[in-house]
């Protein structure tokens, strides 16, 4: 066996047992025709094709081959949901402190903040031109400045938004990593709509203010109501669903949890500071462990769901409601 032959074979653990000894010969065979001569290895594309293959039989072999495309229905929420944020956080940092009140500030600005908001807003107009690989380009740069604000605003003592107003941008911004390729024009267009909309919202209710930091109402009242809106469509959209048989809305659920949870964590740590009601400023301590607790519980449940769900008995292969193993749908029932 030549090397190249060798470590396609290897990749393709990647796929369930069963279905590399139906198909492993024909899947490698192919891929060594197509392989250019005196290549020893596989080439990037191809070993991250085949590991996207493998985990979409691995899902459907668990029963859950609707799975991608709930994530797919996930990212499209969370990347409206963030970009909404960001354009209620720009309309903010546009009215920052007067000078003789002594608050910091970052010249024009509230905070640096600014330049992670306008990567956001960036990423919205990228979507609507130039959805796919563009957009998950714009998103990850986005992603990059949301982090990078907090050791660049250290080394530059300049302010920034605070960790639990970037945190759930985090969050959001890494599951809108699994948009569609090729979305309905509506989709597109919807990230912009929803700045437009945020801005004409800040626009009326802003001028009242002669400055608003991050802090207090902004805290209390922006990020959960976020939370409730983003959990309200999401379960809304997954009953609509699961009323003809399609449980995208579920695991877009599962996938939702995390940012939802991050979004409601001044609430949140408020109950673990004491206060049931939410504390208006829990301490550090508090929104620390209960970030973590977030972060760590979200990702968890979904590899357990999966697994629940590969333990449901199943009819035998051929049966009225058995599952392809190639294409993961459903056997026709005989009248």
């Amino acid at each position: 066996m030549i090397d190249l032959e060798r470590r396609y074979h290897r990749l393709l653990r990647a796929y369930p047992a069963e279905y590399r000894r139906a198909r492993g010969a024909e899947i490698v065979g192919t891929y060594l025709d197509l392989a250019a001569p005196g290549r020893r290895w596989p080439s990037p594309a191809d070993a991250a094709d085949l590991l996207r293959g493998g985990l979409r039989q691995r899902l459907r072999a668990a029963g859950a081959a609707d799975l991608i495309p709930g994530v797919r229905l996930a990212a499209v929420l969370a990347f409206l949901t963030a970009t909404a944020l960001a354009g209620a956080w720009s309309g903010l940092e546009l009215h920052p402190p007067l000078p003789q009140w002594g608050v910091p500030h970052a010249g024009p600005f509230v905070s640096i903040g600014i330049g992670v908001w306008a990567a956001w807003l960036l990423a919205a107009g990228v979507h609507a031109a130039a959805p796919g690989r563009w957009t998950r380009r714009a998103v990850a740069l986005a992603l990059l400045l949301t982090v990078a604000v907090v050791p660049v605003a250290a080394l530059a003592g300049l302010p920034r938004p605070p960790l639990f107003v970037l945190l759930p941008q985090v969050g959001l911004g890494l599951v809108a990593l699994g948009l569609p390729e090729r979305p309905p024009v509506p989709v597109r267009a919807a990230p912009l709509l929803a700045v437009a909309a945020t801005g004409v919202a800040g626009g009326s209710l802003l001028p009242r203010y002669e400055y608003l930091s991050y802090h207090g109402w902004t805290a209390s009242g922006i990020l959960p109501g976020a939370a409730v809106t983003l959990l309200v469509v999401v379960l809304l959209l997954g009953t609509g669903l699961a009323l003809r048989a399609d449980h995208r809305g579920g695991w877009a659920l599962l996938v939702l949890l995390t940012p939802v949870g991050l979004l409601f964590l001044h609430p949140l740590a408020g109950a673990v500071d004491g206060n049931m009601r939410g504390a208006p400023q829990p301490g550090w301590d508090a929104l620390a462990a209960t970030a973590v607790a977030v972060a760590l519980l979200g990702p968890a449940l979904l590899p357990l769901a999966i697994a629940l769900r590969g333990r449901v008995r199943r009819p035998g292969p051929g049966a009225p409601g058995a599952r392809c193993p190639t294409c993961g749908h459903t056997a026709a029932r005989v009248p």
